[in-house]
């Protein structure tokens, strides 16, 4: 099998390093639009750098797994599902809704695969947590709460480009809310606080966001996201239900610190970024792929469940910018099966 990667960033070079070494994988063509850094990663791994994309679709692969700025990522999803190829590509689609339904449809014409990157979905303590609702070890779930830290904020130019707090970073706690649950959200009221460094404010963006969400059960989530927490990168969620309660990101290196007398110390070593806490998952969610595209698995996260996160992320940026509840029902792009 022959894989074209395009985009060899931080998360595009995770990803050629997973797949250089995985035995159903025989070769890789890497490109990016630093054609030094795709280059010098390609000598590194053994394999070959192409001076662009359209080199990629030229010399044929099998497949393709796009890591690059976002807002290339619906046009090369259209482009390989026109070439008949499966595609990986990192959320988002596009960071809006109409943009990110062109390029599903695209795909569902032409016949082809769209795995999304939410890797939380092959973590252990996400799947562990998601065996414990569905097997009604907990009871009727009554509580979820989920938050997602990052101990320094992004450059500042980035910011911009990002697409905002919600649509960036909680967006991964809006995708693993369902996938856990196995619910949909009905309805969301969400603030955000500009209050830290004046590069968030000239983003038209916030450094520190919450959500209340609503899902179609009843059940109530509350999800909390900051650019600011010193301590480490944290990223936990809680489920309660009328039985049990568990909680997945909560180990010896999760950086808190208990102010009780008899409670546990602080991590000697707290997690610094995303690539260190699901290193694992990014590997495992690529290992999908490549069973996915030897037709050895049904696919575990397509174009449509990336839309659903959308949506929410959408809904609750609406809410924080007008200050008032919002139904999902408001946010257009909603698919039959979810409608």
């Amino acid at each position: 099998m022959r894989i074209g990667v395009i985009g060899t960033g931080r998360i595009g070079t995770i990803h050629a390093n997973t797949l250089s070494r995985h035995r159903d994988v025989g070769s890789l063509i890497l490109t990016d639009a630093d054609a030094a850094r795709a280059q010098e990663l390609a000598h590194r791994l053994g394999e070959t750098a192409a001076p662009g994309v359209e080199e990629i679709f030229r010399w044929g692969v099998d497949a393709v797994v796009i890591t690059t700025a976002t807002s290339a990522h619906a046009e090369l999803i259209g482009r390989a599902a026109r070439s008949g190829l499966p595609v990986f590509c990192e959320k988002p689609i596009a960071l809006d809704l109409p943009g990110s339904l062109a390029a599903i449809s695209e795909v569902e014409t032409a016949g082809t695969v769209l795995q999304m990157g939410f890797q939380r979905r092959f973590d252990a303590g996400y799947t562990g947590a998601r065996e414990a609702v569905r097997s009604g070890r907990l009871g009727r779930l009554h509580t979820v709460r989920a938050l997602t830290s990052d101990q320094a904020p992004p450059d500042a130019a980035w910011l911009p480009l990002s697409g905002g707090l919600y649509r960036d970073t909680l967006i991964h706690d809006f995708d693993v809310l369902r996938w856990v649950t196995g619910r949909e959200v009905t309805d969301v009221y969400a603030a955000g606080s500009d209050a830290g460094p004046r590069m968030f404010r000239e983003a038209g963006d916030v450094d520190t966001a919450a959500a209340l969400l609503t899902l179609d059960d009843g059940t109530l989530a509350t999800l909390t996201a900051t650019r600011m927490n010193g301590a480490g990168y944290d990223v936990r969620m809680e489920l309660a239900g009328e039985r049990d309660q568990i909680v997945v990101g909560l180990d010896d290196r999760t950086p808190i610190a208990s102010t009780e007398p008899t409670g546990p110390p602080a991590a000697d070593k707290p997690w610094t970024g995303f690539l260190e806490r699901f290193g694992p998952a990014y590997e495992a969610e690529l290992n999908a792929f490549v069973e996915v595209v030897r037709g050895e698995r049904a696919n575990p996260c397509d174009g449509r469940e990336a839309v659903q996160a959308l949506r929410i992320a959408e809904a609750c940026e609406l809410s924080r910018r007008e200050r008032r509840p919002v139904r999902l029902a408001e946010i257009a792009g909603a698919s039959p099966a979810f409608a």
